[in-house]
């Protein structure tokens, strides 16, 4: 099915009804401006959108597969439970919000609190993947899942803002850099990452190199670190009881 969007303006329930209400398999969006909650709690459906789709794509996606040729803006699989999403740009503020499962790619950047809230249960595990840079709070809170920043055009640079990892107390983040963010909290732990730590995500770059054309044997072969939280209880002075 193709859908123009742009014409007469369409509004945002109007689309999102046009896709559920398709047998298709795969549904395309051609002149996207802004329209939000595309794909929103869907499944058993690829979704190609050309253009620019509003806030919370994606948001509880239970199994599809969307593709944006273009960025995306905030809220980008909030609470999302299964799939993928790509994002053949750079995507807003809040991209994966408290995601449970499934997978996020970017090829750009992404803006403040990237992964916050997300996390993992059981067979779930939230992966979102940053090919250039994240703003401030990436991972705020933190309690599952992966996060993996590539850094791919600031190799120079700490590819992240302030406040990593802030009460950040399960999952891992991935950093492709040479030197640390100088405020990391002190619950957060920050290691080198081994051999072991790599092939942990290698299927997740290969998937990014694939889907935007990237090189993997230029991504593999420079510095990561990974940051994992202090599991000796370390928000213990926040409480009465201990």
């Amino acid at each position: 099915m193709l859908i123009n969007a742009e014409r007469n303006t369409m509004h945002f329930k109007t689309l999102n009804n046009l896709i559920r209400d398709s047998k298709d398999a795969e549904v395309t969006i051609d002149n996207c401006i802004g329209q939000r909650f595309i794909g929103d709690g869907l499944r058993g459906k690829t979704i190609t959108i050309n253009g620019t789709p509003g806030n919370a794509l994606g948001a509880y996606l239970d199994g599809a597969r969307i593709v944006v040729n273009g960025n995306a803006q905030d809220a980008t699989g909030d609470t999302m439970n299964d799939g993928d999403i790509f994002i053949h740009g750079s995507s807003g503020d809040a991209t994966g919000y408290a995601m449970r499962g499934g997978r996020i790619y970017v090829k750009g950047d992404a803006g403040y609190r990237a992964g916050i809230h997300m996390k993992a249960y059981r067979e779930k595990l939230p992966v979102l993947v940053i090919g250039g840079a994240a703003g401030s709070f990436l991972g705020e809170y933190q309690a599952g899942g992966i996060i993996i920043v590539l850094g791919l055009g600031c190799e120079s640079e700490i590819p992240v803002g302030y406040f990593c990892g802030t009460g950040m107390h399960g999952g891992k983040i991935y950093l492709r850099c040479d030197k640390l963010p100088h405020d990391l909290p002190k619950q957060v732990v920050a290691n080198d990452a081994t051999p072991q730590d790599l092939q942990q995500i290698q299927a997740y770059i290969d998937t990014y190199c694939v889907e935007f054309g990237a090189d993997r044997e230029e991504i593999l072969s420079h510095h990561f670190f990974v940051l994992t939280a202090d599991t000796k209880n370390p928000y213990k002075q926040l409480y009465t009881h201990n």
